[in-house]
């Protein structure tokens, strides 16, 4: 060089190389952190030193090659191969040397067997390889050319080597002589990863890699792979045998029901179940799709036998899109699987063992993470009206959770599956339908209403339901927003035994003995049975004793006649709370004949963060429903 403009253009190019190198030194050898390396990278311009380094020790130690000629020859083959196609890259790296062009990789493969060739149209560069399809087929990796480069540059740094004892280029080395500054080395790196697991000739040592002339067993596993597409029931078997893993985390199911082959292995039960279909049955957008028909089987019946608890069942589906993934996934992992199997009758060495062992790792994580993509369809069937058609409503489900507690998840933050259940609510579903029979309904009757009709809330289970019948039978405002309970009803006297209302009773099961009662007709029978209250008796003529007159008996103090209190509750803890008040004071005075107890809960809550939209919703929605006489929110 002689232009000064030149000598600036060197500088700056070295200086931003350097930078970029200290700047993630992880991801580069250490001597690119040295000051010394923007003098080489200067010294060597337009050429990076990594190319000098890997022909000076490398490729001198071939028998043939003779060291300054030959690095001219080769040279002088790239620059010639770069100009023609109008290459601007600041510098020159292994992975810009054009190997697919005849005259450079003539000088590349003269110095080698010639069995070199098939394995740089394969694996390494030329129209039909590898890296070029597996950068045409990901464009994150295509837009730099990534798994190409990659090649190359392995290619550059290993093929010398392959009877060497230290074989292979280690991965941060493969980064150097490929990466330009403002691209990410993590995106070389994962083209990396991608190549070693796909290529035929291609190995890998932990961080090294090279290729070399005798196939991996990345063929072999391939082969097997395509295999399993005639043996379908093992990879079926396989995935049954993962989602059952996966499947051991329940969620806020009672149970699941893996890939049941009919309605027939789903029990009607009336507890909430999660049933997961088959790979058969998958999840479409378009109408009547595969998944519902099935679900929709399930849903009907149980065999032969209509099933009666259908407000129980969701059911998962897989995605048809993503099948093919999980598919491809799921037959990589059992062809690596039976390799090792099968190590010793394959008469594979220790590094083919290694590579098998690696790539199975991989292969099982594939396998794993494409599982919940592929599950990730939530059916879930609705009813507005007791009249109504069943409709169907698609979820889409994510997270990172297993299947079914990202199932339980969704549903519940829907209120489609309740795990709590408020009694003014069960009273306002009671009231709607309604569900009562006449004037009452029995615990019994009413767990079973709300397992068999889809118009009704789905309850996790018969404990929430029960839950909501003692808090409402405790109510101390029982007659307005909950019910009575009775141990029976005498339909000949037409009056119910062991009526009683706003009292704390022991609801064990749905199994419990008991109805319910509406509250209107339960006054009226409480009244007519209290007791009469017996009237003053009219003073008659008190005898005097004879004797000294007792002294005056001083008048008794006044009872009071009204109490008033207020305190203050733990926002957390307000149930546990209320209760002890309620039980501990206010029963005490509500006791008393002739008590009239007025109760007022007022709530003030500061909110600096301000309230989302949603919470504004379902607040409002619930004050109104449970009765408040004044609510709302303000805005500053």
């Amino acid at each position: 060089m002689t232009d000064p403009a030149q000598f600036k253009d060197r500088d700056v190019v070295a200086s931003a190389f350097a930078y970029f190198y200290r700047t993630q030194q992880a991801e580069f050898p250490p001597e690119c952190r040295e000051s010394d390396y923007e003098k080489r990278i200067k010294a060597a311009y337009p050429i990076h030193p990594e190319i000098f380094d890997r022909l000076y020790t490398d490729w001198s130690t071939l028998v043939k090659f003779q060291r300054t000629r030959g690095v001219l020859r080769l040279m002088a083959a790239v620059i010639h191969s770069l100009w023609e196609k109008g290459d601007r890259n600041p510098l020159i790296l292994p992975a810009n040397i054009s190997i697919d062009d005849p005259r450079v990789q003539s000088e590349l493969t003269r110095y080698l067997s010639d069995n070199w060739v098939p394995v740089i149209e394969k694996d390494v560069d030329g129209p039909g390889s590898l890296p070029l399809r597996l950068d045409s087929d990901l464009p994150n990796l295509g837009k730099f050319s990534a798994c190409r480069r990659v090649a190359r540059a392995i290619y550059l740094g290993s093929a010398p080597l392959t009877h060497a004892a230290h074989r292979g280029l280690e991965d941060r080395r493969v980064k150097l002589g490929s990466v330009m500054p403002g691209e990410s080395p993590a995106v070389f790196g994962d083209a990396l990863r991608r190549l070693a697991g796909a290529a035929t000739y291609l190995y890998q040592d932990g961080a090294r890699y090279w290729y070399s002339t005798q196939p991996t067993v990345t063929k072999l596993a391939d082969d097997r792979a395509e295999q399993y597409k005639r043996e379908p029931d093992k990879v079926v078997h396989e995935l049954d045998r993962r989602m059952r893993d996966d499947l051991r985390r329940s969620g806020d199911f009672s149970r699941i029901h893996p890939m049941p082959q009919s309605g027939q292995d789903v029990p009607d039960d009336m507890d909430a179940r999660l049933v997961v279909l088959g790979i058969d049955d998958p999840y479409s957008r378009e109408p009547d799709n595969v998944a519902e028909a099935t679900a929709r089987k399930f849903l009907e019946s149980r065999g032969n036998t209509p099933r009666l608890y259908r407000n129980t069942l969701v059911f998962l589906a897989a995605d048809k899109t993503r099948l093919q993934d999980l598919d491809e996934a799921a037959r990589k992992y059992l062809a690596w699987e039976s390799i090792l199997a099968e190590k010793e009758r394959l008469n594979l060495d220790p590094q083919q063992v290694k590579q098998a062992e690696t790539q199975i790792k991989a292969a099982d994580g594939a396998v794993t993470a494409r599982l919940p993509e592929t599950y990730q369809w939530l059916l879930i069937p609705m009813q507005e009206k007791p009249q109504d058609a069943i409709k169907w409503q698609a979820v889409r489900l994510s997270g990172g959770d297993s299947l079914a507690v990202r199932a339980s998840k969704k549903l519940r933050s829907d209120e489609l599956l309740l795990t709590g259940f408020a009694s003014t609510r069960l009273r306002m579903e009671l009231d709607r339908v309604p569900l009562w029979r006449g004037d009452h309904v029995s615990i019994k009757q009413l767990a079973e209403d709300f397992a068999r009709y889809l118009y009704l809330p789905r309850l996790k289970d018969s404990t929430v339901l029960l839950g909501a019948i003692r808090d409402g039978l405790g109510m101390l405002t029982w007659e307005r927003e909950s019910f009575a309970f009775a141990d029976s009803f005498n339909e000949a006297e037409g009056r119910y035994r062991g009526l009683r209302g706003g009292q704390a009773v022991l609801v064990a099961d749905s199994d419990t003995p008991g109805i319910l009662v509406k509250s209107e007709g339960s006054r009226r029978q409480l009244d007519a049975e209290k007791p009469a209250t017996p009237g003053p008796t009219p003073p008659g003529p008190e005898p005097t004793p004879p004797g000294p007159r007792p002294a005056p008996t001083p008048p008794a103090a006044r009872a009071p006649k009204r109490f008033h209190g207020a305190v203050e509750l733990d926002a957390t803890r307000v149930g546990r709370d209320a209760s002890r008040i309620a039980d501990e004071v206010i029963a005490h005075l509500s006791g008393l004949v002739g008590a009239d107890v007025t109760v007022t809960l007022e709530i003030s809550a500061e909110l600096p963060a301000g309230v989302p939209e949603n919470v504004v919703r379902t607040v409002t929605e619930n004050a109104r429903t449970l009765k408040f006489t004044n609510q709302g929110f303000e805005v500053d």
